[in-house]
């Protein structure tokens, strides 16, 4: 125990000072702390990369599992074509969700990813996003790339891509339980 006597306006104040032992948490507490509430996966079908699904967690709890698809053609699962292949595997940081995005391509609900690169690291992937096929007020396009048609909609240039009722209900559902901060890739 230290005892120290600073003068306060004028008078001797005496203090004692004990040191206080606190024990560490638990590996389990320590786990718990640092996991987010929400999580958003993406979990990678190989052998049908159009038949793949995005998860939401929520405590560790699934709360809805969505079809969504990540690239097309013949370089479909490899992530280092730009432009073709399926999204790299990693923590993808949540840069911007939008209901009414209005974007070159992308028209309305759509999340947008942080750039990373692929697994060999020779090509970065930009303009990553989750999406569907709409107008921006959410409502179906007349062209092709604002119309859903169906399973082979699910192809994409390498973001995730689910159909315009499934990501409505992604947002109002994450809107509802907290958004996490990233996008989890695995395959």
């Amino acid at each position: 125990m230290k005892t120290f006597k600073p003068l306060v306006h004028g008078v001797l104040i005496t203090a004692a000072l004990a040191a206080t032992v606190v024990a560490p948490p638990s590996a389990a507490a320590t786990a718990e702390a640092a996991a987010p509430a929400t999580a958003l996966v993406f979990d990678k079908n190989p052998k049908a990369p159009g038949d793949s699904r995005l998860l939401v967690y929520r405590n560790g709890k699934l709360h809805a599992a969505f079809r969504a698809g990540s690239g097309y053609g013949s370089q479909g699962t490899n992530d280092c074509a730009v432009g073709k292949g399926w999204i790299p595997n990693g923590n993808w940081r949540i840069k911007l969700k939008d209901t009414r995005y209005n974007g070159r391509l992308i028209k309305g609900y759509a999340v947008w990813l942080e750039n990373m690169p692929c697994s060999t690291k020779r090509a970065t992937r930009t303009e990553m996003f989750i999406h569907s096929e709409m107008n921006r007020d959410g409502s179906r396009g007349k062209t092709e790339a604002r119309r859903w048609d169906g399973a082979s909609d699910y192809r994409s240039n390498g973001c995730v891509k689910l159909n315009p009722t499934d990501i409505a209900k992604m947002f109002r559902l994450l809107n509802r339980i907290g958004w996490p901060t990233h996008l989890r890739v695995t395959a």
